[in-house]
């Protein structure tokens, strides 16, 4: 038995656990409270895509007359040979079976319909010996041709990601929800639904808590809830999670209490843990008895928002480390839909999540819901605990990989966690979104890279300084363009984030931007990037005062989710249709192809000509000012100490000492030349300024001491010994 179950239901990602459980468990375990964890997402997949469920879907396919297209034709043909391969395809997706790739690669041993239609140049996308990714990407495709199978025939409303997405997309009113409430259960329902109940009977829960981060969550989230209250009546039943948080603030329908006791808002740790006391201690005399934190309930017939707890949410630091016991984390599926370096790091690989802070240390975004507590309550963790929670998730579920889901990365604590990192000389890989500020100097970056960094996300939204601005993003393009820079010369990806359609911009402002991120791509400084058009939603800046913006939202009663609202812009543009336009040239720019081609081809309506230089991002580099070394910028050597031979010159009779050393990188070695009592001061030295014999010291103390044997420091530091040890690992932070 456990008191509490704890469930993500389908769907959301196939690679890796949704972390909100994780987070929960391991909140919960700090505080004696039993549960269990269950992502139904993976589990519901796996028997999906087994050899008895496809025998299945192909007979109720064919029996019912649902194969009315030539792609479902197709697969329902070569059934045998999906039947044949499934098992061993899905196996090799959850790293069970790598030798299978030879397999995959091999001509015509998976069956093919649709989906290898769109099949990229392969030899190109992974090169000649990228045979486990191209196989990925090969049986990807092959579970989406069936995944469009089970569309066309079985159910509408599936997806890998998400199930039903639509009827939670700004569902202002319950009733259609409701209404496919009361239609009969569908197969990936009835699945879900087996799976459920037997974890209900095996662990006899007291209170579930449903997470439920996504509108492709909610549809799943009520029928499971349904089921409970259904044959288990004595069971709670609360629902969180980021779709209750952003829409369900001011949930008003009664029916929705027939499905669920609890809603709860913002961070979960507090409120769950009153629910459990109140539903583990029904009784008068618990201290806790009728108090609850953020949490709406039915009361008398009407549904009532309870906030009656004096208990202010706990600091981070007291959460505990996120716990992924129970999770199936060996049968996961790594999957790569598109030969895009950073969109893989969404869908492949298994990450532990991880937070460095909660909110944004920034908060000020005006598209962002900056009002919700997620966002605008900052508090930082400190570097020891987060690398202690690193070592801790190591152990525990044996994976390297850190996805840190931050809002927005803060530079201060990225820097002092890879520090930590290196101090305890631990190899993980690790990657997570930020704010393109320059703060990201070119040496914090080959730090950040140097204790694991792979890959970064940031938000450039529009390429333009008015707009960004007006966006109060607290950047310009240039500086986007120098931390872009420095990131990818340190060997770290990046994807940037792109926007359209934002309140009053012109058609040139988007022109316009398109050609900077062209000249970004071509450059290299960008190598990956995703555009989305503007949503208003109603807790950020611009939802809270539209009028401030130009914008006349359209809005609609409310009485179930109130996020995103309709609205008119004041310029009346249509921006909608410059979306397939600016997406296929960013797609191509991915690609290293289209860069000469002139904007006006990518749209089959008239564009004006932009009015940026093509030379503008390259000439906002070269005339970077240089950055002058702050007395308590902290020095930090990367390299190893070098060795060591003297010589010594006469000249003119008089005979000096000089000293060569010779440093050794993993790729290379290189050496430098300078005076012998000098070599003597700079190993020395070097030897300080590495991670580990702390304290880190500073470029006044190094001036300092150099001082007190030499004069004239400033020379030094700008000398041929000193700048070549600055393009190998001498970091100033």
């Amino acid at each position: 038995m456990k008191d509490l179950l704890l469930l993500t239901p389908p769907f959301t990602q196939l690679n890796t656990p949704y972390p909100a459980t994780a987070y929960l468990k391991g909140f919960l375990n700090t505080k004696s409270i039993s549960s269990f964890q269950m992502d139904l997402g993976i589990e519901v997949i796996l028997e999906l895509f087994s050899k008895e469920s496809l025998q299945y879907l192909f007979s109720f396919a064919e029996e019912n007359d649902r194969i009315n297209t030539e792609n479902s034709e197709r697969i329902y043909a070569l059934r045998e040979e999906y039947l044949n391969t499934i098992e061993g395809v899905i196996s090799f997706l959850q790293g069970k079976n790598q030798t299978f790739a030879r397999q995959i690669c091999s001509e015509s041993f998976l069956p093919e319909a649709a989906r290898f239609e769109q099949v990229d140049d392969l030899d190109w996308a992974f090169g000649a010996m990228g045979m486990q990714d191209r196989a990925k990407h090969l049986a990807t495709l092959y579970l989406e041709d069936l995944s469009d199978f089970i569309i066309e025939c079985i159910d509408e409303n599936f997806g890998f990601s998400r199930y039903a997405e639509r009827l939670g997309q700004s569902a202002n009113a319950f009733d259609e929800l409701y209404a496919q409430l009361q239609a009969p259960l569908t197969y990936i329902d009835e699945i879900t639904i087996k799976i459920l109940e037997e974890r209900l009977k095996g662990y006899q829960p007291k209170l579930v808590c449903i997470s439920v981060p996504f509108p492709g969550n909610l549809y799943s989230a009520f029928r499971c809830a349904q089921f409970i209250k259904a044959n288990y009546p004595a069971i709670k039943v609360s629902m969180g999670g980021g779709f209750p948080n952003t829409e369900l603030r001011t949930v008003k329908d009664v029916r929705v209490f027939d499905f669920f006791d609890y809603i709860t808002l913002d961070d979960g740790e507090l409120p769950i843990l009153l629910l459990a006391s109140n539903v583990l201690k029904p009784k008068p005399e618990n201290p806790d008895f009728n108090i609850f934190k953020r949490t709406f309930l039915k009361e008398n017939g009407e549904v009532v928002y309870v906030n009656n707890s004096p208990q202010n949410d706990f600091p981070q630091s007291q959460l505990g480390t996120p716990d992924y016991s129970d999770l199936l984390l060996d049968q996961y599926i790594s999957v790569i839909e598109i030969a895009n370096p950073m969109h893989s790091l969404w869908s492949d690989g298994r990450w532990n999540k991880l937070t460095m802070a909660h909110g944004c240390y920034w908060g000020k975004c005006t598209f962002c819901d900056i009002s919700l507590d997620y966002i605008k309550r900052y508090e930082p963790l400190t570097a020891k605990l987060l690398v202690d929670r690193v070592e801790e998730l190591i152990a525990q579920t044996g994976e390297r990989g850190f996805h840190f889901v931050d809002e927005a990365a803060p530079p201060a604590l990225m820097r002092e966690m890879a520090i930590e990192i290196i101090r305890r000389k631990l190899t993980i890989t690790w990657w997570t979104n930020i704010r393109f500020e320059k703060s990201f100097t070119a040496d914090l970056c080959a730090l950040l890279k140097a204790s694991g960094c792979i890959a970064v996300s940031g938000g450039l939204e529009v390429a333009s300084d008015r707009l960004l601005a007006l966006i109060d993003k607290g950047v310009t393009v240039e500086q986007v363009a120098a931390v872009t820079r420095n990131f990818t010369e340190a060997g770290i990806m990046v994807h940037s984030y792109l926007m359209y359609g934002y309140p009053s911009q012109t058609v040139q402002e988007t022109i316009d931007s398109l050609e900077m991120v062209r000249q970004m791509f071509e450059l290299g400084i960008i190598q990956s990037g995703f555009w989305h058009q503007f949503a208003l939603t109603a807790h950020s800046p611009v939802g809270l005062n539209p009028s401030e913006y130009g914008i006349t939202p359209n809005y609609k009663s409310i009485s179930f989710a109130n996020n995103d609202v309709m609205f008119e812009d004041k310029t009346g543009i249509d921006h909608e249709r410059f979306s397939f336009g600016l997406k296929k040239s960013l797609f191509n720019f991915m690609h290293g192809i289209g860069f000469d081609m002139p904007l006006q081809e990518w749209f089959e309506f008239k564009i004006p000509k932009t009015k940026i230089k093509r030379d503008f991002i390259i000439n906002s580099l070269e005339n970077e000012p240089m950055l002058v070394t702050r007395p308590t910028a902290k020095i930090v050597w990367l390299g190893g100490i070098p060795l060591v031979s003297f010589q010594a010159k006469t000249k003119k009779g008089v005979t000096r000492e000089r000293a060569q050393l010779t440093f050794y990188t993993k790729r290379e070695s290189f050496d430098i030349t300078t005076e012998g009592e000098k070599a003597e001061w700079l190993i020395h030295i070097l030897e300080q300024l590495k991670i580990g014999a702390e304290p880190l010291l500073t470029y006044a103390q190094i001036k300092a001491d150099y001082e007190t044997h030499f004069e004239d420091f400033e020379l030094f530091w700008v000398s041929k010994p000193i700048n070549t040890l600055r393009e190998h690992g001498l970091l100033v932070l």
